[in-house]
């Protein structure tokens, strides 16, 4: 996976991904929206906006920049936001994730919907949406991670030489996913039927460096 291959591949999805995978993934949406909108009032970004399909859900009274590695995507996400009159939405921009040009620490939460596979460095990935993360903050990435059904797995494994094709890789483990001493993964749930699909819930280091307690599930 590449800059490149990824940014050609979401010029071809991007007239018609909200008609065809908009949804497929709405159950995961849907979830990752309950855990967004609990409080009020936080700054949240959302890695791989997209079309932007998830920013009508939020609730009014909290702040969301938006970032993508894919102007076509966003081309459909700033119509969305005028269309829609969300006022909430502090601002869209074409950016990688592996190297987000945002300050440290200033976002309550980071979300990142079906982009773990997409980038080509998930380390590079966590380090980022970590570092602009407040300390305490929470992370969420909703993800694809390899079947652990054994014809299921041999199907995505199939699949990887058109990563580049595809634009994401179908046999991602979810242990590519690192877990760090103040980077706490405190939750996995599935968000579908069948568990092909998980939201993943991080806890980012507490404030006075102490970490902090989780219980993963699964």
């Amino acid at each position: 996976m590449d800059l490149s291959s990824i940014r050609s591949a979401y010029r071809r999805y991007a007239r018609y991904y909200d008609r065809v995978f908009g949804p497929v993934f709405a159950p995961g949406r849907k979830l990752t929206m309950q855990y967004l909108n609990e409080r009020p009032g936080r700054r949240i970004l959302e890695v791989g906006v997209g079309t932007g399909i998830s920013l009508p859900d939020y609730r009014p009274d909290v702040t969301v920049v938006g970032v993508d590695v894919s102007p076509d995507m966003l081309d459909i996400a700033r119509r969305r936001v005028a269309e829609h009159g969300l006022e909430f939405v502090e601002g869209l921009y074409e950016m990688d994730a592996e190297a987000l040009e945002l300050e440290d620490d200033s976002f309550d939460v980071v979300v990142a919907m079906y982009v773990a596979s997409v980038v080509p460095n998930p380390d590079r990935f966590i380090t980022e949406v970590q570092r602009v993360c407040r300390p305490g903050g929470e992370i969420f990435i909703v993800n694809h991670f390899a079947s652990e059904h054994r014809l299921l797995r041999k199907f995505e494994q199939t699949l990887k030489p058109l990563s580049k094709l595809l634009g994401f890789r179908p046999d991602m483990e979810l242990s590519a996913l690192p877990e760090r001493p103040d980077f706490h993964r405190i939750g996995v749930y599935p968000t579908n039927l069948f568990g092909y699909w998980k939201l993943v819930h991080y806890r980012n280091a507490s404030a006075d460096g102490d970490e902090a307690s989780s219980a993963t599930a699964s």
